[in-house]
C-alpha cells in the first residue's frame, strides 16, 4: 500500500524559507511523477512542481526561480525547497504522486498524502 507522509510545514513571515519533505513507501513504481500541489482556501489545487522517475522537473510560473524539487531515491524521499515565500505561497502543501512516465494534471494523481499547512505571513 503507497503512504505518503508530508512534513516541514510552519509559518514563515514574507521572504522567508521552508523544505517541505515526503516520505514514500510501498511503493514499487519504476515510472513515475512526484508532485507538490497547493490548495489555497476556496481556490482550486495548483499544481507547484513535479519531478518525474527519470529525474526531469518542472515549475508553475508562479514560483519558479524560488522553490527547488528534489528527489533522493535511496531514501524514497521527495524534497520542496522554497525560499522568498510569499503570502500568495499561503496553502496546504499535499505531496501526490502518480504510477506513469508523466506528470498529470493536479486532479489525476492516485496517492495522496495528508498535506502539511504553510503559513506566510506579510
Amino acid at each position: 500500500q503507497v503512504q505518503l507522509v508530508e512534513s516541514g510545514g510552519g509559518s514563515v513571515q514574507a521572504g522567508g524559507s521552508l523544505r517541505l519533505s515526503c516520505a514514500a513507501s510501498g511503493y514499487t513504481y519504476e515510472t513515475y511523477c512526484m508532485a507538490w500541489i497547493r490548495q489555497a482556501p476556496g481556490k482550486e489545487r495548483e499544481g507547484v512542481a513535479n519531478i518525474r522517475s527519470n529525474g526531469v522537473t518542472a515549475y508553475a510560473d508562479s514560483v519558479k526561480g524560488r522553490f527547488t524539487i528534489s528527489k533522493d531515491n535511496a531514501k524514497n524521499n521527495v524534497y520542496l525547497q522554497m525560499h522568498s515565500l510569499k503570502p500568495e505561497d499561503t496553502a496546504m502543501y499535499y505531496c501526490a504522486t502518480e504510477p506513469r512516465p508523466y506528470c498529470p494534471p493536479p486532479n489525476e494523481y492516485a496517492y495522496w498524502g495528508q498535506g502539511t499547512q504553510v503559513t506566510v505571513s506579510s
